[in-house]
């Protein structure tokens, strides 16, 4: 009778090793996948750049205190509102051309910013701080028009205001 139950016992074993056997596999392919997904979607947000909003956007005024790292800058901005994952910036900052040039100081950004102009401008790039023609138009209709935006310029110049892309240091 005990060799009965020897038996019994030894497959009862093996049956539960091989399904807590099939239950790590499944566990480790699911892991696998995750990871695989996780890095793709990284991989992805940091070369397809995309503004947090496309359009318009919203003007922002950010202050980058003097001594931040790239990493406090990208969560300045995605408290700003202005990037969506300060971790992806970091990286995105690590590849660019701006690496390790951006600057202390006050300045006026928008939501409607690339990750790549956000980096421009901070940097003191003259290329990513001009005015768009499109830009241009407008702020040249809104002058016909009211005739004040050439007064409000020059009291926000007087102030010592920023202006969009500089730095009011």
């Amino acid at each position: 009778m005990g060799n009965t139950r020897d038996q019994v016992g030894k497959a009862g074993l093996f049956v539960a090793s091989g399904i807590f056997r099939t239950a790590f596999y499944v566990c480790v392919a699911v892991l696998i996948f995750w990871i695989g997904k996780s890095a793709y979607q990284f991989g992805y947000n940091v070369f397809n750049q995309q503004a947090v909003s496309p359009g318009a956007g919203q003007e922002v005024t950010v202050v980058i205190p003097e001594g931040s790292s790239t990493y406090d800058v990208a969560k300045i901005l995605k408290s700003k509102g202005l990037i969506d994952d300060s971790l992806v910036f970091f990286a995105q900052e690590k590849l660019s051309t701006y690496k390790g040039q951006m600057k202390a100081g006050t300045y006026l950004l928008s939501t409607a910013y690339t990750p790549t102009r956000i980096m421009g401008i901070l940097a003191g790039d003259e290329e990513q701080t001009g005015v768009t023609q499109d830009t241009a138009a407008t702020t040249d209709t809104q002058t016909a028009d009211t005739g004040t935006a050439d007064t409000q310029t020059a009291d926000a110049a007087e102030d010592g205001t920023a202006k969009e892309g500089e730095s009011a240091q």
